[in-house]
């Protein structure tokens, strides 16, 4: 199949591991990266004018759209696949010639936050739609989509495997993941305890005031195969859910143990399904069991790590690449 691609294509993205799965399973796949209207460079003027406006830049659209179509003219796809497009314009993507129109959807679609109201004016109209959010799939139809699939989140072996440690301080706990309001309470918390044993990265967490006085090592986003190897360096990786997308599991699920890392993740049906509890993973329910599953970690490392091991080899068995996720999508819409 041919397949034009539109998504973020910046590397260690979701967005560019699904297109490198595309081209895994076998289709012809030309893309077009969407992160210039999608998130355009702080300070830049369309960045001011989306945070004034609450919407993207209409030239900066309509340049992309320019270059969609050049591309769409020339290669004259089969399915025409939009990852998160929703600050597109629906109508030039749905109207581009080819005979399937799809729009995955990562994160929940019920939150404002993941939508548009151009999205949601058109989203009867897409022939398919994919979404990682199973609770998703009866609302989507709700609405009036046409077709919904769900399909789970995955990892890229191209970034997450395990990886030599760069450095001998090993973190007893450690979290990769955007700073969000529903996390820093208990961040901070597990901070304040662990000290300089905890390690923090993602976009914002540096801006935390609070984290500075604890001597836990803090830094920004880690993406590709640094992530790996942030992972390398902690024996307890925490998995964190983002409770305005009502997650019951996320990409962090399968890239933590595909990493090698020991997933310390929330109990969720989703993340049960996937690893068995305190064999291939550790899940908790409150702080309290969190706090004993690091007790535990810190006075069994060898242990710790032999758990990782098997969570390591249950995800790699399972299918859980983002190729495996592209041939489910195929197989979904023929």
């Amino acid at each position: 199949m041919r397949i034009l691609y539109l998504g973020d294509d910046w590397v260690g993205s979701n967005a560019h591991s699904l297109a490198d799965g595309f081209r895994q399973a076998g289709h012809d796949v030309v893309v077009v990266d969407t992160t210039r209207v999608t998130l355009p460079p702080r300070l830049s003027p369309p960045w001011v004018y989306s945070k004034l406006a609450r919407r993207r830049a209409p030239w900066n659209v309509a340049g992309l759209h320019a270059e969609i179509g050049r591309a769409a003219a020339e290669f004259r796809p089969d399915m025409v696949f939009a990852f998160k497009g929703v600050h597109l314009d629906q109508r030039r993507l749905l109207d581009l010639p080819a005979r399937l129109h799809v729009h995955y959807s990562p994160d929940d679609v019920a939150n404002p936050a993941n939508t548009s109201p151009e999205y949601l004016a058109h989203e009867a109209e897409w022939d398919h739609i994919v979404t990682t959010k199973r609770h998703n799939v009866a609302e989507l139809r709700a609405r009036g989509a046409r077709a919904v699939t769900f399909v789970r989140s995955a990892y890229d072996p191209a970034w997450h495997h395990p990886a030599a440690r760069r450095g001998t301080r090993q973190f007893l706990v450690g979290f990769i993941g955007v700073c969000r309001p529903d996390r820093r309470a208990d961040l901070i918390g597990l901070a304040r305890t662990h000290g300089s044993r905890m390690l923090i990265r993602g976009p914002g967490w540096r801006r935390v005031p609070e984290l500075r006085a604890t001597g836990a090592e803090v830094g920004g986003a880690v993406y590709g195969e640094r992530y790996s190897e942030t992972v390398a360096s902690v024996t307890a990786n925490l998995v964190l859910l983002n409770s305005d997308n009502r997650d019951t599991h996320t990409c962090r699920t399968f890239e933590v143990p595909a990493a090698g890392g020991l997933f310390v993740g929330e109990r969720t049906d989703e993340h049960a399904e996937l690893l068995q509890d305190t064999a291939e993973c550790f899940l908790f329910s409150d702080a309290a069991e969190l706090f004993a599953v690091l007790d535990w970690c810190a006075a069994h490392p060898d242990k710790a790590a032999a758990v990782a091991e098997a969570g390591y080899q249950r995800i790699l068995a399972g299918n859980h690449r983002y190729v495996d996720r592209a041939r489910e999508i195929i197989h979904a819409i023929s």
